[in-house]
């Protein structure tokens, strides 16, 4: 298995993507940076796998729990920021084009 080096979150409401690439590594995991913005999807030991924005603000969670695995889950998360809430999809990347 190799490890992931770039996903993407698309938005249940309108198809709307995200995507995001391997930028590093934040507390001896994987970082991915939105290749369009700073927005980061990181691990941290009290957040679990989460989205955050420049400030270190979380914006987005998966949905089911604190997420601890080796990478973020392939799931569906939940954004907030101010009043506004979204659901989306982080859907892997592959390199099969029949995958």
């Amino acid at each position: 298995m190799t490890a992931l080096s770039s996903f993407t979150f698309v938005r249940h409401i309108d198809g709307l993507r995200h995507h995001f690439a391997r930028d590093g590594e934040r507390n001896s995991r994987p970082a991915f940076r939105r290749t369009d913005g700073n927005v980061w999807c990181v691990w941290s030991p009290s957040d679990g796998w989460h989205c955050e924005i420049s400030d270190g603000l979380v914006t987005a969670h998966p949905l089911g729990g604190r997420a601890d695995g080796p990478e973020p889950p392939a799931t569906v998360w939940r954004s907030f920021k101010n009043d506004r809430s979204y659901l989306y999809d982080l859907r892997i990347r592959t390199l099969d084009p029949e995958a």
